[in-house]
């Protein structure tokens, strides 16, 4: 089979002619035809050589961790799946370490120890190749209906998985969720979200956060008119460049804002604008900033409103079978209430052996490597 690899060591990206097809060895294995797998900015990283590990005893590493696929063989003990379902495995397998009480309660997105495994970015392969095997429990089952756009279902899950734990949060506050999304009675008063970028994970989250009650506004440099603005204002929501609004004007114009959700890396844009949530907010951090020199922020302030304002701080990886659950079915919602706009997140289809142009010239806002038919 043909597969699309790192070299960590040469520091080159090239194409696996012979990497060994997958085999079943055990009854809950399944094996999936990979249709499409997705690229994002971890694999760009991967392919920077910032970090990327290969399996033991492989020079390099098969890449590729958003992907969608076939199934075309189960095992007698893959429950509930078959051959010709659409699947979406997940992308971290637990640790060894017995006394880690997340790996061993199922939930290795909230590891201890950081001896876990990912496929496609530490010390597993990834999904970029012709046919996969992994076990039925990493497997989520997708509908047909949204088969075009299942490879959005990882990236997804980054704000399923920050949307599931804000309702354990604001739990605190049972008038402080919408209606829709868990709170106690419908409320003339709709709760603000500010998301920070337009990419594909921040446009997702804005999409979630929309589904479920929040009035949105995205915060991005790139002036409107553009893709991303214009998939904004066709979920309803309000896009405001910061070439045009300063951080300040931009929270003027939103009023109270009850949740931030930031989806950039960019450090110091995330804690500037962390002095802006308001009164028993909370402010989730998914981006991951690069190692650069450390920036200057406002500490007094953004302590004081803490303490004061009743204001939570969330960092959040990875997700765990409910948030994949969870995004399978809003990624579905979304498809029938904004299908024009899901479809425009998909900019850029490439096959496997062009996958080097998308993930080394970054284009549009998602690029996707097309495997099967």
């Amino acid at each position: 089979m043909k597969a699309a690899a790192v070299y960590p060591d040469r520091k080159s990206l090239g194409i696996v002619e012979d990497y060994p097809e997958p085999k079943i060895e055990n009854p809950s294995q399944v094996k999936l035809r990979i249709l499409t797998v997705g690229v994002c900015g971890t694999d760009r990283e991967i392919a920077s050589f910032v970090y990327g590990t290969p399996p033991d005893g492989y020079e390099y590493l098969v890449i590729g961790h958003e992907c969608v696929g076939e199934v075309v063989e189960a095992g007698p003990e893959a429950s509930g799946m078959k051959p010709g379902d659409l699947a979406i495995p997940m992308v971290r397998r637990p640790c060894a370490h017995p006394d880690c009480i997340a790996c061993r309660s199922g939930r290795s997105d909230f590891c201890y120890s950081g001896d876990y495994k990912e496929r496609g970015i530490m010390k597993m392969h990834g999904f970029m190749t012709e046919l996969v095997v992994d076990d039925a429990r990493y497997m989520n089952i997708v509908p047909q209906a949204i088969r075009d756009v299942a490879v959005l279902v990882e990236p997804l899950t980054i704000a399923e998985k920050a949307l599931l734990q804000t309702m354990r949060v604001q739990d605190r506050l049972p008038w402080g969720l919408p209606a829709q999304f868990g709170g106690g009675t419908e409320q003339a008063y709709r709760h603000k979200a500010v998301v920070l970028g337009a990419g594909p994970v921040g446009l997702l989250g804005a999409m979630a956060l929309t589904l479920h009650g929040f009035e949105v506004t995205v915060y991005s440099r790139d002036r409107a008119p553009n893709p991303s603005a214009e998939i904004v204002h066709q979920i309803g929501g309000r896009y405001i460049s910061s070439l045009d609004r300063t951080i300040e004007q931009m929270a003027g114009d939103v009023g109270t804002i009850d949740l931030i959700y930031e989806a950039t890396g960019a450090s110091q844009l995330a804690f500037d604008v962390l002095k802006f949530l308001g009164t028993n907010g909370l402010f989730i951090l998914t981006g991951v900033p690069g190692h650069h020199a450390p920036v200057e922020f406002d500490t007094d302030t953004i302590m004081r409103n803490l303490v004061l304002k009743n204001q939570c701080v969330l960092g959040t990886v990875n997700a765990g079978k409910d948030a994949f659950e969870q995004a399978v079915s809003d990624l579905t919602s979304f498809y029938l209430r904004w299908p024009d706009a899901v479809k425009g997140l998909i900019t850029g289809r490439f096959p496997l052996e062009k996958f080097g142009e998308p993930i080394l010239h970054q284009t549009g806002i998602k690029n996707i490597i097309e495997i099967g038919k």
